[in-house]
């Protein structure tokens, strides 16, 4: 395990795009400080990231003719020289974005895929499907030019952008692009936001039936609606695969902050894998309401929460390594329900399979992980290292209660080993410690005070293979996504076990293997 030396932490506060708290807007509190931090062993594999290329680009001769996309000039870095082509605010008819080497594209403010097709597929609310799907090809870089720009996919409409193993879609900064991104950079851009028509909680309308087609909620931080809800279940917004999303967060307002990926009210249909979120000021990915399956997931650097899931989503993941930034962030996970309204339906069910989570800062009042609100929440054949905090906090009564509207019962852990710091496994100075201590030893398999469980950052050690997997077939009772069977804890089990590399970036204070190279240069292929 890495060393970890606590020099000084400071408190501070960021406030989440929408966070959780009112039926308008949820906060999340942040952290800052400073941590002395021992850079880790290299990776088992042996990989390192690739050497990053000076001048080696030429620019492209012209943009493609795709409509409304314009020659915006061009933009030097370290890596070369680009093309820049500029996409419309309002994408109105489906295009694809083709990789061309020499070639940027860059977004200026809000660039919305389609028009809102409304809660209702049958348009019955008036409102009608625009049935715009942006394409974007393998090894495409997307660039945000100033810190208000962000991509919106409106209900009604797709995004498909899928990459390769080797060649991913990366959505970055202006900054990064002339080389002044670094490994404390974040907040430079929005993110990418993709919205649906299934069911949310806490809605705006306060007479909204929750989890209906009148339950709707709008993105906050811009004077136009951006709204996301519905009651179409299988609803599909797109597909995200192979796709990294670097130094995002930029604050739109005050308490309006964006992350790299959030979804709101996307359904079954939408589809995401191979995914990176990489230094985002506020959480690394929310997810709010509906519907998000994915697996292979990186999250690295986060200001505030990695994985934030609330207001009523049902959200299946596996194969996911988090890893904070020294002495930045707060929880791992926070999970979340609808706070006032705790027993408002769909209750937020989240089921998290062989995830790592490498704590690397300290908060006052956060922990690794963080379940409150009601929510139903189920972790196995999963490890938590978080040495200054305690390992869960788990707050409200209704998160351990055993009957309620749309209840599953109290939290769940199965084959989860921690090593924890602060308050220990479980805080019980502010918390449901005892209740949470008390469910996490129904299960022989899980182990609240495990030791040498890591190495080279996230890597299993023999001790950590020791323990036994929980069958995650299990895991899919009743719930939409389907687990893979594995025989290990935690998210890479050796040096074989190489999903994360290929399609990843690398930093000071994570190093995914081979890959396209380091997070603050951009690919050249």
């Amino acid at each position: 395990m890495t060393n970890l030396h606590r020099s000084l932490v400071i408190g501070c506060s960021v406030l989440a795009l929408a966070g959780c708290g009112g039926g308008d807007k949820i906060v999340s509190p942040g952290t800052g400080g400073d941590i002395i931090i021992n850079n880790p062993t290299p990776a088992p594999t042996g990989g390192t990231p690739t050497p990053s290329p000076t001048a080696s680009v030429t620019p492209a001769g012209s943009c493609p003719t795709l409509t409304g996309v314009t020659d915006d000039g061009l933009i030097s870095g370290p890596t070369g020289t680009y093309r820049v082509c500029l996409l419309p605010n309002q994408i109105n008819a489906s295009m694809d974005l083709p990789y061309v080497p020499g070639l940027l594209y860059a977004i200026d403010g809000r660039v919305d895929i389609g028009s809102d097709g409304g809660a209702a597929p049958d348009n019955s609310d008036g409102l009608t499907d625009t049935n715009v799907t942006l394409g974007i090809d393998p090894g495409v870089i997307v660039f945000a030019k100033t810190g208000r720009s962000f991509l919106l996919v409106n209900r009604g409409n797709k995004i498909n952008a899928v990459g390769t193993s080797t060649r991913p879609i990366v959505f970055t900064s202006r900054q990064n692009v002339i080389g002044t991104a670094t490994a404390s950079s974040e907040g430079q851009w929005g993110g990418v936001i993709v919205s649906g028509r299934a069911p949310v909680v806490d809605c705006a309308e306060t007479l909204a039936t929750p989890g209906t087609v009148d339950c709707q909620r709008q993105i906050e931080g811009e004077d136009q609606p951006a709204l996301f809800g519905g009651a179409t279940v299988d609803d599909n917004s797109g597909t995200m695969s192979y796709v990294q999303i670097r130094y995002s967060g930029f604050v739109l307002g005050e308490g309006s902050e964006l992350q790299s990926l959030t979804t709101g009210g996307t359904g079954t249909g939408t589809k995401f894998d191979h995914i990176m979120s990489y230094n985002s000021s506020d959480d690394g990915m929310e997810f709010f309401g509906g519907y998000v399956g994915m697996k292979y997931v990186v999250v690295a650097g986060q200001g505030d929460d990695a994985i934030d899931i609330d207001t009523g989503a049902h959200a299946g993941l596996q194969h996911v390594i988090v890893v904070e930034r020294p002495g930045v962030g707060n929880s791992m996970s926070e999970i979340d329900s609808s706070n006032g309204l705790v027993d408002a339906t769909p209750r937020t069910d989240v089921r998290i399979s062989n995830a790592t989570f490498v704590g690397n800062s300290a908060f006052p009042d956060g922990a690794g992980l963080y379940v409150r609100g009601g929510a139903d929440y189920w972790l196995t054949n999963s490890i938590v290292v978080s040495p200054q905090d305690e390992c869960v906090l788990l707050r409200d009564n209704a998160t351990v209660q055993t009957t309620g509207p749309d209840e599953r019962g109290p939290v769940v852990f199965n084959s989860v080993a921690m090593q924890c710091g602060g308050d220990g496994a479980f805080s019980d100075a502010r918390s449901l410690g005892d209740e949470g201590l008390a469910e996490f030893n129904k299960d022989s398999n899980n182990d609240a005070s495990a030791t040498d469980l890591l190495m080279a950052t996230f890597f299993n050690t023999a001790n950590a293979n020791s323990y036994a997997a929980f069958n995650t077939a299990n895991l899919e009772t009743s719930f939409f996504f389907a687990f893979d069977d594995t025989d290990h804890i935690g998210a890479v089990k050796d040096a074989t076990d190489n999903w994360y590399e290929g399609w990843t970036c690398s930093s000071s204070y994570i190093d995914l293997g081979n890959n396209v190279g380091s997070c603050a240069s951009l690919p050249v292929y």
